[in-house]
C-alpha cells in the first residue's frame, strides 16, 4: 500500500491504520516547520574574498558596490530578530560573476557579530574568529 505523501511517516501511518481499523476519516496534525538556524564557520574557512570584505568593513570602506553598508532587513528571519538598522550587508566579490553574485557578509551591532552567506540569504553562518 502506498502512503500519500502528505502523511508523515509515523503519525500518518498510525492515523491511517487507526482509520482503517476503526473507521472514519484520516486526520493528521500538521507539524510546524523547524525554525531556521544559523550555523558557524571558522574565519580561516571563509573564501579569500570574504576576508577582503571583512577588512574593508573594519577600515570603513571604500566598498566596491553602492549597496554595501545598507541596512539588511532580515526578511528571511533567519538571523536573530533585531530592530531595523541593527544589521548591514556587504558584498563578497564572486570571481567570474557578471554581477554582485550571491555571497554577502551581514554585520550586527555587537562586536564580531559577522554572518556569512554564500546563497543570498537562504542560510547564514556566524563567523568564528577563534578558529
Amino acid at each position: 500500500m502506498r502512503i500519500p505523501p502528505r502523511l508523515s511517516a509515523i503519525g500518518g501511518i498510525a492515523a491511517l491504520v487507526s482509520a482503517l481499523l476503526v473507521g472514519g476519516p484520516v486526520t493528521v496534525a500538521a507539524s510546524a516547520a523547524p525554525a531556521p538556524a544559523v550555523g558557524d564557520i571558522c574565519y580561516s574557512a571563509l573564501p579569500a574574498q570574504a576576508h577582503d570584505t571583512l577588512d574593508l568593513i573594519e577600515a570603513g570602506g571604500p566598498y566596491p558596490y553602492e549597496q554595501d553598508g545598507t541596512v539588511f532587513q532580515n526578511r528571511e528571519q533567519i538571523l536573530p530578530d533585531r530592530t531595523t538598522g541593527y544589521y548591514h550587508e556587504y558584498t563578497v566579490v564572486t570571481p567570474g560573476s557578471p554581477n554582485r553574485g550571491a555571497r554577502r557578509v551581514v554585520t550586527g551591532e555587537a562586536a564580531q557579530e559577522d554572518y556569512y552567506t554564500a546563497d543570498h540569504y537562504a542560510s547564514f553562518d556566524l563567523v568564528d574568529y577563534g578558529c
